[in-house]
């Protein structure tokens, strides 16, 4: 059995105890009453008070704004009677999670009036009671202003939140789809003609082992090339699916630009945190084509590699101090790969931008994305 100090989950910190304060507190208000008839009426407008407040939150459609009319009614009555205004909190906490914005509105305007015109009442009419209450009333007041609004953002991020989760799955199972598929593709170009070759190369061979046995076996030797050949395109196709990894990447550009004759100069940081391995995958495979172009055109005899982080974004830019390129004739270098790093790094809401001053700079961005499972709570 739990203890009474581990009724409340500890994360919720103190709010739980601060709202059974709150709904024990009118019960002291009520019993300085010295009429029966008030007191009695007093406990079934608490009681109806916190029915509504439970059939509100348990209601759909018009039933919310029922209820909801009950309690602003039974508040108002409680401040009157009573001098009891703290009912209005519990409203401004309810109305703050009705999501309909015309609902929304229209009772945080009727909540915030009512309230105003019956606390303004108590202060006119010389309530002592009020006069005593000052501190906590205007407190009470500034959290009817302000906790709808607080509750119902939250309320709004937390939904959007969901709907980014959801999104970012369903690109997720997009991607797999997809991969599977190239997959499929490749297996079929790789293996199926070389299968194909193999197995007419095999017949003939057969046909041959009697006839003409050199022959024959020029035709075994061409089936071992096929399948070698057959086997190490797997092996390539089987490398490159695994994936590249940024700091691998970087080491293996390292090694091409030193067997090259480039001197290489490294700024910045490229330890990938806040995003996920299909965008590393990508920045890493730009990274690799573009040294590659170095290599190949820029005549170089240096290159520098920076990385670069903001709130949103991660970048590298890859610069030589080579011949340089024809920015605007940007179309017509699809041998280079610059196309399909475009490509690549679009998918992946990420941008390529190409500078020539004094050598080739590109540049490549690739979004931050922190992944914060939300659990999405029941909206009215």
């Amino acid at each position: 059995m739990n203890k009474w100090y581990n009724i409340f989950n500890r994360a919720t910190g103190l709010s739980p105890y601060v709202w059974l304060v709150f709904c024990i507190l009118p019960f002291y208000f009520i019993f300085r009453s010295s009429s029966t008839p008030e007191v009695v009426s007093g406990i079934v407008m608490i009681i109806l008070f916190f029915t509504c407040y439970r059939l509100a939150f348990a209601s759909k459609g018009w039933l919310v704004y029922f209820w909801t009319g009950v309690q602003i009614i039974i508040s108002i009555a409680m401040t009157l009677l009573f001098s009891y205004v703290y009912f209005c909190i519990f409203l401004a906490f309810f109305i703050g999670n009705v999501q309909n914005k015309a609902g929304f509105i229209t009772l945080y305007a009727i909540h915030i009036t009512t309230t105003f015109i019956t606390v303004n009442y108590g202060f006119v009419t010389q309530n002592q009671l009020f006069f005593q209450q000052f501190p906590f009333i205007l407190i009470s007041l500034i959290v009817v202003i302000l906790l709808p609004f607080n509750t119902y953002n939250q309320k709004k991020q937390g939904q959007l939140e969901g709907k980014l989760e959801d999104a970012n799955k369903r690109i997720a199972e997009l991607v797999k789809q997809e991969e599977r598929q190239r997959i499929a593709r490749d297996l079929h170009d790789t293996l199926g003609q070389k299968l194909s070759l193999i197995g007419l190369k095999s017949d003939l061979a057969g046909k041959l082992v009697h006839s003409d046995p050199s022959k024959a076996q020029l035709e075994i030797r061409d089936v071992q090339q096929t399948a070698r050949t057959a086997l190490k395109e797997v092996r390539e196709m089987v490398t490159q699916m695994r994936g590249a990894r940024l700091d691998e990447e970087m080491h293996r550009v390292s090694q091409i630009l030193a067997a090259a004759g480039i001197e290489l100069h490294v700024d910045g940081d490229y330890g990938l945190i806040d995003t996920n391995l299909l965008t590393e995958n990508v920045l890493s495979m730009c990274l690799k084509e573009a040294v590659t172009n170095v290599v190949k055109h820029s005549q170089a005899g240096s290159c520098t590699i920076r990385f670069f982080s903001t709130a949103n974004e991660f970048g590298v830019t890859v610069g030589d101090d080579g011949v340089g390129m024809d920015v605007g004739r940007f179309s017509s270098y699809r041998g280079n790969g610059l196309r399909g790093m475009k490509e690549r790094l679009e998918f992946v809401n990420g941008s390529l931008d190409i500078r020539s001053e004094s050598g080739t700079t590109l540049m490549m961005t690739v979004p931050r994305v922190v992944k914060k499972p939300v659990k999405e709570e029941r909206s009215v």
